[in-house]
């Protein structure tokens, strides 16, 4: 199976979001999409670090895969690995993926290989995630997701927009909504940059139209991404609660995609510490001000979705009901 999907994605992919080249772990910077393809060049983890706060990579594969690159950097300038890792873990706290990627390579003689390992092995997992999902999407489905879980997010390829690829792939008739995620608007400008790079119809839509498309059924299955999956429910970027809730309300099945190394199977959901980011990017929009001065904001990164609002969970091994699991949440690792 994981030959069969090697091939076809050198058929599909466009472009890495991340990579090692000249002893330099060279980064997409998403903060220049989508007027800009541009390139960062991380020559010492501090500038991992500095890439991954200020997010130039962002979406937690991602992360992970760049800390673990930071971590081979690190341990090539011979750093206190200990310290570093200490550092790297604190960059962005919400993202488990980043804690398992150095938990890992801190494990491994040779940094650096396990990290070319890490890449790989991401690619081919998104690329079973989308074999899995593509088997829940049907011939002309309106499929909405939040945020950006694609190529961006990953290595390469994606979860959720990695399930739309291979329904796509497979020659179904699909269309993809794309909500702007505010406040970074990453579905606007990742998303449905992602999309329109390989012809598959999409359209945007504000944040707060999701509920009311729903309700006059226009869509009929939700795919979104997650930085954290516990026993009781999942963390991904703010609004994810909102469009459950809806979907939820509307009966329409509302779906995670999600590899295995962003499970977290020693707490519960409610135990995350959600990352409170700058105010500036609720109080600036497109570089003008849309507040009075002064005022004051609450900008969390994240939000909970509780499992009772979950359908299923896409993973590389297939699709898990959470709130109908034949064996202990601990023992599907």
């Amino acid at each position: 199976m994981i030959n069969i999907f090697i091939i076809n994605y050198f058929h599909v992919i466009i472009m890495r979001t991340l990579e090692w080249e000249d002893n330099k772990l060279k980064l997409i910077d998403q903060t220049k999409l989508p007027d800009e393809l541009t390139y960062v060049y991380c020559s010492t983890y501090q500038e991992v670090i500095d890439a991954i706060k200020t997010m130039v990579v962002r979406g937690a594969p991602a992360i992970g895969v760049s800390a673990a690159f930071g971590m081979a950097l690190a341990q090539i300038a011979g750093e206190d690995m200990e310290k570093v890792a200490i550092e790297m873990k604190n960059a962005r706290p919400t993202a488990v993926n980043l804690m398992w990627a150095v938990d890992r390579v801190m494990k491994a003689d040779n940094m650096l290989n396990e990290a070319i390992a890490m890449a790989g092995e991401d690619i081919n997992t998104n690329l079973a995630i989308g074999e899995y999902g593509a088997e829940l999407i049907d011939d002309g489905d309106t499929v909405l997701t939040h945020c950006n879980a694609g190529a961006l997010a990953c290595v390469d390829y994606g979860t959720a927009l990695g399930v739309f690829r291979s329904a796509f792939n497979q020659g179904k008739d699909i269309q993809v909504i794309c909500d702007e995620t505010r406040p970074r608007g990453q579905g606007a400008s990742l998303s449905v940059w992602e999309m329109q790079q390989e012809g598959i119809p999409v359209k945007l839509i504000p944040d707060v139209a999701s509920g009311y498309l729903m309700s006059i059924g226009k869509i009929d299955k939700v795919v979104i991404g997650a930085d954290r999956v516990a026993h009781d429910g999942i963390v991904n970027k703010i609004g994810s609660f909102m469009v459950a809730l809806a979907a939820k309300r509307f009966d329409i099945p509302f779906y995670i995609a999600a590899p295995f190394s962003t499970f977290d199977k020693e707490i519960s959901i409610f135990d995350t510490v959600i990352e409170e980011r700058d105010p500036n990017e609720v109080i600036y929009y497109g570089g003008a001000r849309i507040c009075p001065e002064g005022t004051e904001v609450i900008n969390p990164a994240f939000d909970i979705v509780p499992k009772d609002l979950i359908t299923g969970i896409i993973t590389e091994k297939g699709v898990i009901d959470l709130n109908n699991l034949d064996k202990d949440f601990k023992d599907l690792f």
